[in-house]
């Protein structure tokens, strides 16, 4: 039980009478700040993270233009907070488990999240894990231990409480890490998640990427108070905030986080300070709400430039090596997307499965309304999607012998 000195006058304590510095270590130019000293980090893994930053950034780059050219429905980048993601996977163990909002791709990408795995989900094909049931960027991978993304803002931040408390009972040694923004902060999800992380003593981290806007609300109307962090102080938890652009300062973060996660029992708050230099998602505008002179001054911050101006001056890297893996990851990307664009949706059947051991009797009933509905209506339909149940493409692309022509891969 915590004691309290007592006091006899009112006297009013105001939560700005402090502020929360900003833990960095890397310069733009890539040097370190005086008195910074860089995590242990051996090339092979810095390599590792580099390459996944880029990655991640030529699969925005192109599945945004997908989306233009109306070859995808919907799309949202990391662009810019690659090294807040990235970085922070990078100090996990494999087997920690992710829980993801919407913008983390890049540390399924560092796990080994493959460009045919996410084209499979944002074209929602056949070898879609998730049976094209999500719309496009909810990822999930059971075997990466990345669990599946769902939309309402906030869900994953209490689950991901829970989750970590069955690894305390588990006592082997793993922890969660939770990504959310600034925006999912300002959900009541939050609080209970903190709360219950800090009473139960579970090994979570809660990583907020606060890159300044919720969607198209700033975060000086999001909030009165200093950003994130200091909510931390309300659950007696750990925090630290981090320059979000510092790949190294994220790094060496998470690192520490996680050792007082596993080893202590204890939840960790990190606020990571970077931009959203994208839109929210292709759906949005940012124009309307933040000027050009803003985003440039940010891009200036690029987190991508600034690790490999480090590399370089280490003599990891050069710019050969750079032209080569952006040729390279371009020409992949392109080549992935082109393959699973002529994959056929699932099987109609999968429509149903995955909830019940047996299809219920009132789920048989409505798939066979669906199927009479196809073939009263083909052409309403693509042939691909109606070439995926035997019994209804049989009546409907009998004599179609080309599978190409029918939607096949």
């Amino acid at each position: 039980m915590t004691t309290t000195t007592d006091s006899h006058t009112p006297d009013f304590l105001r939560g700005d009478e402090f502020s929360i510095s900003t833990f960095r270590l890397l310069r733009q130019d890539g040097t370190l700040h005086e008195g910074g000293e860089a995590p242990d980090l051996e090339r092979e893994q810095a390599l590792r993270i580099y390459r996944t930053m880029v990655a991640t950034r030529v699969l925005d780059e192109r599945m945004m233009a997908a989306q233009r050219q109306g070859r995808l429905s919907f799309y949202m980048q990391c662009t810019g907070e690659e090294a807040a993601v990235i970085g922070a996977a990078a100090a996990l163990d494999d087997a920690d488990m992710i829980m993801s909002q919407y913008r983390e791709q890049g540390a399924l990408v560092y796990r080994g999240f493959s460009y045919d795995e996410f084209m499979n989900q944002l074209f929602g094909n056949e070898l879609d894990y998730g049976k094209g049931r999500q719309m496009p960027i909810h990822y999930g991978s059971r075997k990466l231990h990345y669990m599946t993304i769902s939309s309402p803002l906030a869900t994953q931040i209490p689950q991901a409480a829970g989750y970590a408390y069955g690894q305390k009972l588990s006592g082997e040694g793993h922890c969660t890490l939770v990504f959310f923004g600034e925006g999912a902060a300002s959900e009541g999800d939050f609080h209970a998640a903190l709360n219950m992380a800090a009473v139960h003593e579970v090994p979570v981290i809660f990583f907020c990427r606060n890159n300044g806007y919720a969607i198209s609300t700033p975060s000086i109307e999001q909030f009165a108070a200093d950003g994130v962090a200091p909510r931390a102080f309300g659950y007696r938890m750990h925090v630290i905030r981090v320059d979000g652009n510092d790949v190294l300062a994220v790094l060496a973060a998470s690192r520490k986080a996680r050792r007082i996660a596993v080893e202590e029992n204890k939840p960790v708050l990190i606020e990571a300070m970077t931009y959203r230099l994208a839109a929210h998602s292709s759906s949005d505008d940012p124009s309307g709400y933040r000027s050009r002179k803003e985003e440039e001054a940010w891009r200036d911050k690029d987190p991508i430039r600034r690790m490999q101006n480090w590399l370089v001056a280490r003599e990891w890297w050069s710019e050969e090596e750079e032209k080569a893996l952006q040729e390279s990851l371009r020409r992949e990307v392109l080549e992935t997307m082109k393959r699973a664009e002529k994959r056929p949706p699932p099987p109609l059947d999968s429509l149903v499965t995955d909830v019940y051991a047996d299809v219920t009797p009132a789920l048989q009933r409505q798939l066979d309304g669906l199927k009479t509905h196809i073939r009263k209506y083909p052409d309403a339909y693509p042939k691909g999607a109606r070439s995926l149940d035997p019994d209804v493409s049989a009546s409907l692309d009998e004599g179609t012998p080309d599978a190409d022509a029918r939607g096949g891969a």
